[in-house]
Parts: structure tokens; C-alpha cells; sequence
């Protein structure tokens, strides 16, 4: 039986982050997957692949509606469907060959099979072909994510009723798709299909898309989308999906009980994700359960078997690869007997639609339930001269400070490159700098960063140069 320091169970962010920092440390490192390639949902069926696709229909649809503007024209636009797939693969494949690259550089034992545990300290791995290795460890990672969720009568078949795995797997495009929730996985997924000319529907029960951010974001998205032809229906309460064998009908209720229905090719379930524990034989070690089903630990993220921790999505909290990506170091480096930490009011949200809506710290809704003052700094994108340029005019920046002494209490921006440009608000929460230290930087021009710029100027109780 081979014996490790440290074991870590699922290769996505959180667990090969885990298990390369490990082997950095000097620790001997097993990685254990059940699937046939590392990088878990992100790299297989989910961040990855997606954005692969978001970017080839964001050129698409560059080509199909600005390229005139510049003065570039050409004849005979089409779509090749099964070409935009395949792309998507490549950088799929690109992605996994790198993360095998590096479990070879690191030393890094990969055991291919489902682990289960037999004990706190032994863990079995049963093999695609059957066979079984056992092997034990000092100390556990367990890192397995989470899978798609689903909500009561609407059962997910994998043929006509989806999720987001078996929309980036589809054979062909389909002429009209529904997508039950409007989160940053439903509202992604919409954008992709309409941006190919699918007729896309969101059905959301929120009042407001990517409800968990700031709402102001959301009711821009939704205006910016509406726009480019996506309907969208919040405030309805889907009850039912049925496959009709060639298409999939939903049905719902709006706030006074009215009755909807809607038949597309395929019906997208997006209504987020729940923990994968599945399997594992926790009941056979000391682990425990929340009731939710996410695996309780204390603030070292260890469970409650002392030598096994747990990080990522099965921990529950935001489910996002970067947040899985920061727990593994911290794991990691507190068993080395280093002292890390997380600030979990710090970590960024981003979705990646077109403007990107990207997130950090505190929303206006949150500050206000707290009964806390703020002073707000809003500048639009489109008073910006590099978004004129780039004909990018969506969006602004909304700052969020206190009152009193200007530190930054959270910052919201919708408009071209958020997802980049959020990077710099987080560097000023995480050092509780002002509004006005922030305003004082100089900023490169044109840039987009010039709209975070007038916002904290705005935000300090300055008056803007630009407005």
C-alpha cells in the first residue's frame, strides 16, 4: 500500500492548485480524479469551453453588426456551427495537455479512478478497467466541486431537457432554446446562442438577472440583452418541463399565478449547482455533512476528521474557480505551518457576457440592509474616449465608499473589459484604500480604466474633469 503526505481528491482548480503547491512544498502528492482528464467542470464543461465559445460568437457578431462601421466590409457571412464546436475543443485539449505537463513537472502521482474513503486514513480507488488501488495518506484535500442543480419538476434528461454540459456538446444549432434562470451560467449560455441567430429565452424567478450581484447591474444587463434580442421573463416560477421527443416545453407562473408555457429544441437548466459528495464514503470517516449537503469545516477548512480538509464548491460559499484556487494555497501552505489568509469580501464576481459585469466587496442592497452609509461615484462608458473609439459606449462603474473616512466599501462595473479591469478595485478594498488615493493614481489615456478613475473622483465628493 503506497502512503502519501497529502492526498487530494478531484483535479479542478481548487484540487491541482492543491496538489502543485503540495509538491512545491516538498510534500510526496497523489491527485486522484474519476474522469479520463484533469481540470474538472472549469476546464472540461464549464469556464473554459464556455468562454471559448462566448469569444468565437462575440466575433460573430462583431462581423454580422460593427464591422461596417469601421469601414470593413465583406460578402457572404456565414457560421460554421461545427467548426466554433471544434475550436472550443482545441482549447479544451490545449488546456488539459498543460495541466498533465504539470503534474509531471511537480512529481505529482494522478491515481485515474473514483476514490472512496475507507477510513480517516485510507482511501480506495476503483479503475476504469475495474481494478481497485488502495492507498494512505497523512493528510486528505477533498476538492470534488459540484454538479448542476435542478428545482422540483423539472428533470434533467440530457437529451432535450439540458445543462450547461450538454449545451457545449450540441451536434448542431438549435432554432430556439429556453434557459431556466438568468444567473451568470443562464445569462452566458444566452448570449452565446444569440449571438448565432437561436432564439433565446430566459425564464428567471428573480426580478432581475445575476440577481446575487448589485442590482443595478443586473437591470443593465437585462436592458443591454433585451436589446440584442434575448426575451427575458423574470418573475416567473417555473413548475414543469416535459421532452416532447423532437422539442421541450416549460412551464410557469408569473407573480399573480397565470399559467405560461414555452416549446423550444432544447430546454437549458441553469439554476446553479449543489455539492458533489457523492460516492466519497464520508460516512465511513469522521467527515459531517451541513444540512444543505456541503461539507462542514471550520475556518482552516478542515473538516470535522482533523487530517481532512475540504475546498471549492463542495464547501458551499461562492462557487467560483478562483475561489477554489485561493482556499488549495491556503490549505496547503497552514499544513506547511505558514499562516495565509482569505478575505472572502475581496474575491471578484465576473460574468462574461458582452459588456462584462464584473464585482467586488459590498452591493448597494447589502449596505443598505446593514443600515450602513455610503457615498456612491458612478461614471458611464460612454463618456469614455477609448470606449467612443472601440464603439463600447454600454455600462459604467459604480463606486461604493464610506462616507466618513473614503475607504472602499465595493466596486461595480458593467462595460467593455470589467473582467480585467475589477483586478484594480480589488488591490484597493484588500488595502482599504480611499476613494481618493484611488482618484490620485494617474491612469493611462484613452482607457477603459479611465471610467474607475472618474468614479472615485466622484465617489471622494470631487467633481469629475469629464462631466
Amino acid at each position: 500500500m503506497e502512503e502519501f503526505d497529502i492526498t487530494v481528491i478531484g483535479s479542478g482548480p481548487g484540487g491541482y492548485v492543491a496538489a502543485i503547491r503540495s509538491a512545491q512544498l516538498g510534500y510526496k502528492t497523489a491527485l486522484v480524479e474519476k474522469y479520463s482528464t484533469l481540470g474538472g467542470t472549469c476546464t472540461n464543461v464549464g469556464c473554459i469551453p464556455t468562454k471559448a465559445l462566448l469569444d468565437s460568437t462575440h466575433h460573430y457578431a462583431e462581423a454580422a453588426k460593427s464591422f461596417n462601421a469601421h469601414g470593413i466590409e465583406f460578402f457572404g457571412l456565414g457560421l460554421n456551427f461545427e467548426q466554433m464546436y471544434n475550436r472550443k475543443k482545441e482549447v479544451v485539449a490545449k488546456n488539459i495537455q498543460g495541466l498533465d505537463f504539470l503534474m509531471r513537472k511537480n512529481r505529482i502521482k494522478v491515481l485515474q479512478g473514483s476514490g472512496s474513503f475507507l477510513n480517516n486514513d485510507s482511501l480506495k480507488i476503483l479503475h476504469a478497467d475495474q481494478t481497485e488501488t488502495v492507498i494512505r495518506s497523512q493528510k486528505f484535500i477533498i476538492a470534488t466541486g459540484s454538479k448542476p442543480a435542478t428545482i422540483p419538476g423539472v428533470a434533467i434528461d440530457k437529451n432535450r431537457i439540458i445543462t450547461s454540459t450538454e449545451a457545449l456538446a450540441l451536434k448542431e444549432q438549435p432554432e430556439r432554446i429556453v434557459i431556466i434562470g438568468g444567473g451568470v451560467i443562464g445569462v452566458e449560455m444566452a448570449s452565446i446562442f444569440n449571438r448565432i441567430g437561436t432564439k433565446t429565452t430566459i425564464v428567471e424567478y428573480a426580478d432581475t438577472l445575476i440577481a446575487n450581484m448589485d442590482r443595478e447591474l443586473g437591470v443593465t444587463l437585462a436592458k443591454i440583452l433585451t436589446r440584442e434580442g434575448v426575451e427575458i421573463q423574470c418573475g416567473k416560477a417555473v413548475y414543469k418541463a416535459e421532452n416532447l421527443g423532437k422539442a421541450a416545453k416549460v412551464y410557469f407562473r408569473n407573480k399573480q399565478g397565470e399559467e405560461q408555457e414555452l416549446t423550444a429544441d432544447y430546454i437549458l437548466v441553469a439554476v446553479g449547482r449543489k455539492p458533489y459528495v457523492n460516492g466519497l464514503g464520508l460516512e465511513n470517516t469522521n467527515v459531517e455533512l451541513n444540512a444543505d449537503g456541503t461539507i462542514k469545516v471550520n475556518e482552516l477548512l478542515q473538516t470535522t476528521a482533523l487530517n481532512i480538509f475540504a475546498i471549492g464548491d463542495v464547501i458551499g460559499g461562492a462557487m467560483l474557480a478562483h475561489k477554489a484556487e485561493e482556499e488549495a494555497v491556503f490549505v496547503v501552505e497552514r499544513i506547511n505551518g505558514q499562516k495565509p489568509h482569505i478575505n472572502y469580501g475581496r474575491i471578484p464576481s465576473v460574468v462574461y457576457t458582452w459588456p462584462e459585469v464584473a464585482s467586488v466587496g459590498a452591493t448597494e442592497e447589502e449596505l443598505k440592509k446593514q443600515g450602513l452609509e455610503y457615498s456612491i461615484g458612478k461614471f458611464p462608458f460612454a463618456v469614455n474616449a477609448r470606449a467612443r473609439a472601440g464603439m463600447e459606449p454600454d455600462g459604467f462603474v459604480k463606486v461604493l465608499s464610506d462616507p466618513k473616512y473614503g475607504e472602499l466599501l465595493g466596486v461595480h462595473i458593467i462595460g467593455a473589459r470589467a473582467a480585467d479591469l475589477i483586478a484594480q478595485a480589488v488591490v484597493g478594498l484588500e488595502y482599504e484604500v480611499t476613494a481618493s488615493n484611488m482618484a490620485s493614481l494617474c491612469y493611462a489615456h484613452p482607457t477603459y480604466s479611465e471610467v474607475l478613475k472618474e468614479a472615485y473622483t466622484i465617489a471622494a465628493g470631487k467633481p469629475s474633469l469629464n462631466i
